[in-house]
């Protein structure tokens, strides 16, 4: 059974956590419409359709907002309790204050794991309708990539021609076993390429061992040949970075796809390892608040402690987004790149729990 003072304190927190998550989400609405109408501002479409689009970003861009969200939520909450002096009816009846950070904690762990299942997945779905219909309008709409079980393909038109490549494995900024089909801007083909690999570390692709066909016409060899292209290996890793757009079943079988053309899968273990660590930063953001907010002296000002705790909680975000740079840069490896910043964050937490109950 749930305790009175328990009830209470998770109910503040929930109603503390809907206000928050509501200010975030209508800021995200704002700021996010402005730049879809930006976006659309010289194509044909409905006055509403920026909105529309908005609506179903909005999710995933709240989505990485949430750490901050929890942070600030237990700070308000905290607020709350001092301003009426629950803290020390608490304490009258025996309630510490390691006590009712385990309460918060535990609840925010709970309520971390809803949002993983649930709002994760809902907002992947929303970004991906998002991108599909963003993408319509896209300037570069005629410059496609796509990872299947059949290998990379792409889609680029240059020069008047259109090229459908194929290659059936990537690595390094180099293409293996690759198929160009050359076409006419009617689709009439009118060029075969196989070759064995291409470097495609720049727009100028180097083809080598290059056998070429058209029509009825014989073979012809080459050994290195330049081929022009929109794409390079950056731009192509580029394409395949927003992996917000997927739930946990399309991360799953991307990662397989990748695997079977040779392509890195470095960025979707890294990703895969911050969905797993997602709850735990939640819950390790609200104990940071709370150790915060519990350290207030009662004549100091709280309005000092919550710059001082947003400032602190926009610093491990950037530490938490350079190191998992590191970790796609193969500076540091994947685990650690993700979870090194949490185990760091949770012993300096670690040490404020064991002062907690001083206060």
């Amino acid at each position: 059974m749930i305790k009175v003072y328990q009830k209470y304190l998770i109910l503040s927190f929930l109603k503390t956590l809907s206000v928050v998550f509501s200010i975030f989400f209508s800021l995200v609405i704002i700021l996010n419409v402005f730049e879809e109408v930006s976006y659309l501002k010289d194509t044909d479409t409905n006055l509403l359709f920026p909105l529309f689009l908005t609506l179903l970003n909005s999710p995933s861009i709240v989505y990485e907002t949430f750490p901050f969200i929890f942070f600030i939520s237990t700070q308000f909450l905290f607020i709350r309790l001092l301003d009426k002096e629950e803290l020390d009816i608490f304490k009258k009846v025996s309630l510490s204050n390691f006590k009712i950070i385990s309460i918060l904690s535990s609840f925010a762990f709970i309520v971390s794991i809803f949002i993983l299942i649930i709002f994760y997945n809902l907002s992947s779905n929303l970004k991906f309708v998002y991108l599909d219909l963003k993408n319509k309008y896209s300037k570069d709409n005629k410059y496609l990539a796509v990872v299947t079980e059949n290998g990379l393909w792409i889609k680029d038109e240059i020069n008047n021609y259109i090229n459908i490549i194929n290659a059936e494995r990537i690595s390094e900024g180099i293409l293996y076993d690759v198929t160009i089909n050359q076409f006419t801007k009617d689709y009439e083909n009118i060029n075969n390429i196989l070759v064995d690999e291409i470097n495609i570390k720049s727009k100028k692709w180097i083809l080598k061992n290059a056998n070429y066909s058209s029509g009825s016409s014989s073979t012809k060899k080459s050994e290195n040949t330049v081929f022009e292209s929109n794409f390079d290996s950056e731009q192509i890793n580029q394409l395949f970075s927003d992996l917000t757009s997927l739930n946990f079943i399309e991360l799953n079988k991307l990662k397989n796809e990748y695997e079977s053309v040779g392509y890195s899968i470095t960025n979707l273990n890294i990703h895969f390892h911050k969905l797993a660590s997602y709850p735990i930063n939640l819950t390790i953001m609200t104990i940071f608040g709370c150790i915060i907010m519990l350290n207030i002296k009662r004549n100091s000002s709280k309005i000092f402690h919550l710059i001082l705790g947003t400032l602190c909680s926009v610093v491990i975000y950037y530490v938490n987004y350079f190191s998992s740079l590191l970790g796609e840069n193969e500076q540091l490896p994947e685990f650690l790149s993700i979870w090194l910043p949490l185990l760091i964050i949770s012993l300096f937490c670690s040490i404020g729990l064991v002062r907690i109950n001083e206060k």
